[in-house]
């Protein structure tokens, strides 16, 4: 059977199969898909082999093309899906909590500015280097005491100062609002 000939049964039998597709798949749409890509499959040209029973070969075309579609169909998302992560709340901080942050910082930098060089070198081989007292203590040739102390006062130091900047509402990142020459001053590197 030739390609013209067996374009004209699809033709002849587009409703009936049209009509057995959705009675299988109980869906109308990809019945109706699997036929518009039944039809682009012959169109296309190429060999078609020997076909003894053109009704049974259309019929088997069109359900492998529905049932390929179903299967790939299963794999997407559906919109009960994308709807549910689309309501997943947002982790990321927003502008104002950034601004806060970035206020803090500022703040604490300042604070460690204004400890002594042997604190200042203390706390920051202790927070930022995670070394511990005993290791800070050999390096500086200094007690452990002395190294377990200074680090107190330099956090005491950076603990008040962040204190007094929150009572005067200069860095409380739990504020509902900032000034916006603040947040202004952050955003120009000032």
């Amino acid at each position: 059977m030739n390609r013209e000939a067996l374009m004209g049964w699809f033709m002849k039998l587009y409703p009936e199969l049209r009509t057995r597709l959705r009675g299988r798949l109980r869906s109308q749409d990809l019945a109706d898909e699997a036929l518009n890509e039944t039809w682009l499959r012959l169109a296309k040209g190429g060999e078609l082999g020997a076909i003894k029973d053109a009704k049974a070969y259309l019929s088997r075309m069109a359900m492998n093309i529905a049932i390929d579609r179903k299967r790939a169909g299963a794999r997407l998302a559906s919109a009960v899906d994308i709807d549910a992560l689309l309501a997943l709340p947002d982790t990321e901080p927003g502008p104002e909590q950034t601004a806060a942050a970035r206020l803090e910082l500022r703040a604490l930098e300042k604070a460690v500015a204004g400890l002594s060089a042997r604190r200042r070198a203390i706390l920051i081989a202790a927070r930022l280097e995670g070394r511990s007292c005993g290791d800070i203590a050999r390096a500086m040739s200094l007690s452990k005491r002395t190294v377990e102390m200074e680090l107190r006062h330099a956090l005491d130091h950076c603990a008040d100062h962040l204190a007094s900047l929150e009572r005067i509402d200069f860095v409380n990142p739990g504020a509902a609002r900032l000034d916006k020459r603040m947040v202004a001053s952050i955003d120009d590197g000032r």
